[in-house]
């Protein structure tokens, strides 16, 4: 059987024993889970003494995970078990460790593939990998802050365009992305401020996602009327027809995007609707970052359908 190993730490501003008691109480899981986001509507049982608990969902499917034995404000070991869209276990585990005033978490999973997955293993490394990261990510403001500036809703299919942008391409790791994306815009929203303007909602267009290398490939633009004769070196231009999208909305905190996006792409692999291979995948942020509150930053995520 193929073998399957992540690990992910984190570092968060609480005592050890604060987020000890979130990690030993199921109660606490439904509002930080990179899976039950994607489908708040799943059932979850947690059982009465909270050290067990149980899903069944359309799309995440069902399973059931317990703690098999835990040393306070050090480790928590449970036992995973998947039952639906395959069967397959899973020993997943936590460590803390006290980090100057707060606490380090690291996030352990020790498992393997159905055989006939085996071409898939890295991917699946790299998959769970993020599922781990967007999932400590939303531990740590549940810890901190007691809530997760993080909403998803589906919009369902929606038409868009055509439009037309002055925009940038970039190739970037999938760490320095937020930071090259943020000099993009401000680049792009400058330019067209001293040249006329734009005239709706900037856009950022996935055209490769490598989550195995961590690298990613993206073209950036803000709209405008017109195309302008002569470009500032570097920029280019983008032009969308009229397509048919499905429509995720996130609203919250920038860095938990990844809920939205990988909610689509468990909507895509259910068949609840059928990508289409010759548009990608793109961002619209349909409200200013400079003007709105960082848990009220609404981002569309459309994902192109035949």
């Amino acid at each position: 059987m193929p073998k399957l190993y992540v690990d992910r730490s984190i570092k968060i501003d609480a005592p050890v024993a604060d987020v000890f008691s979130k990690l030993n109480d199921f109660n606490h899981w439904q509002p930080w889970s990179p899976w039950l986001i994607q489908e708040p509507e799943a059932k979850v049982t947690v059982a009465e003494d909270t050290k067990s608990y149980s899903w069944e969902g359309n799309r995440i499917g069902s399973g059931q995970m317990k703690i098999e034995n835990e040393e306070e404000n050090k480790s928590i070991h449970y036992d995973l078990q998947f039952l639906k869209p395959w069967k397959s276990k899973a020993k997943t585990w936590f460590e803390f460790a006290e980090d100057g005033d707060g606490t380090k978490v690291t996030w352990y999973m020790d498992s393997s593939l159905p055989w006939f997955m085996f071409w898939m293993k890295n991917q699946m490394n790299a998959f769970i990998g993020m599922d781990y990261e967007r999932g400590l990510s939303m531990l740590k403001d549940y810890v901190e802050k007691g809530s997760v500036p993080s909403f998803v809703d589906l919009k369902g299919v929606q038409s868009f365009g055509p439009a037309q942008f002055v925009a940038k391409s970039t190739s970037t790791t999938i760490e320095e992305m937020g930071s090259a994306m943020e000099k993009d815009l401000g680049e792009l929203m400058g330019w067209a401020e001293e040249n006329g303007g734009y005239n709706g909602y900037p856009i950022t267009v996935y055209h490769k996602w490598d989550m195995v290398n961590r690298r990613v490939d993206y073209t950036t633009g803000v709209p405008v009327d017109e195309l302008p004769g002569e470009l500032k070196p570097g920029f280019t231009t983008l032009n969308i027809p009229e397509i048919q999208t499905y429509t995720v909305t996130h609203e919250g905190e920038y860095k938990h995007l990844g809920n939205a996006w990988s909610t689509g792409m468990n909507l895509s692999q259910n068949k609840v609707f059928k990508g289409s291979k010759s548009q990608h995948p793109f961002e619209l942020y349909v409200s200013d970052p400079k003007e709105t509150k960082p848990e009220e930053l609404v981002t569309e995520i459309r994902f192109p359908i035949k």
